[in-house]
């Protein structure tokens, strides 16, 4: 009978330690800002998808053919192929689309958005981003080497990120020709999604606009200084940065759970020792 009592004592002791355990792996609120720092009249970025991995999640090779998911962004700017192929792959913790006022970011506009993510998880340890640039036929921006942004180091220490994306880090899918046709050019007059010109080509650095007076993006007063290969010209800044805690009274709730479960073991250890032993 002792050793029953005893065996269900420790059974006790290992149902309370797991229910101890998730509260302390205490989730960080971290703050994804995207900035366009295009000029007025020049380029939008359409709603950009963001995730949150392992490092094992690679949007892109250059020289290679996009992916399905990343054209679909790269030529209509939907995100929605891409957060399923990411969630599909397994490999991330939290991934998301920052829209701006208007869906599309404009120039001069901050976007942002915060996501709750474990420092020790180690499938949120690294970020990575994508964007369609519009006007145009399939120009996006993304990081092609997903290890560039770590946001936690191996520890869960918060390391976070902040960097500018630069004109001549535009880049071409190669997946629709670059007519500049404006049935064909999202945010130019292409009505119906995926209406380009197949190209059958691959990633690659964009080659830049037709020069204005040529019938194309830059002759159209709206997107007179679109030309991202301008010298100087930036198309955005993103951050990464933690959100400072604010104490409220749910921060007490892991003490009073541990308090009350020490109570507990206390108390069955005194049991144990108190009942006469029948066996």
């Amino acid at each position: 009978m002792k050793l029953f009592r005893t065996s269900r004592l420790r059974a006790s002791r290992f149902v309370l330690l797991a229910l101890i355990a998730p509260c302390f792996a205490h989730a960080l609120e971290v703050l994804v800002t995207i900035q366009n720092l295009a000029p007025a009249q020049g380029g939008l970025l359409t709603p950009v998808w963001v995730g949150f991995h392992n490092g094992t999640f690679d949007l892109y090779d250059s020289g290679a053919p996009v992916s399905m998911a990343l054209e679909r962004l790269a030529e209509d700017g939907n995100t929605a192929p891409l957060s399923t192929a990411f969630v599909s792959f397994g490999a991330g913790a939290m991934d998301g689309t920052i829209l701006g006022s208007g869906g599309a970011i404009v120039p001069g506009e901050t976007a942002s958005q915060t996501f709750s993510l474990v420092p020790t998880n180690p499938l949120a340890r690294y970020f990575s981003y994508a964007s369609m640039v519009i006007p145009s036929n399939d120009a996006f921006v993304a990081n092609g080497n997903p290890l560039a942004h770590s946001i936690f180091d191996g520890s869960g220490n918060f390391l976070g990120a902040d960097f500018y994306i630069l004109g001549n880090q535009v880049l071409d899918a190669g997946s629709e020709v670059n007519d500049e046709i404006p049935a064909n050019t999202a945010a130019f007059g292409q009505a119906m999604p995926n209406t380009g010109v197949v190209e059958n080509g691959v990633v690659r650095p964009h080659l830049g606009f037709m020069p204005a007076g040529a019938g194309g993006i830059l002759s159209t007063p709206q997107f007179a200084n679109a030309n991202f290969l301008a010298d100087g010209y930036q198309v955005a800044r993103i951050t990464v940065t933690s959100v400072p805690s604010v104490p409220d009274g749910g921060a007490t709730l892991p003490l009073m759970l541990v308090t009350l479960l020490g109570l507990l073991w206390a108390g069955a250890r005194g049991k144990s020792t108190t009942q006469p032993d029948l066996a």
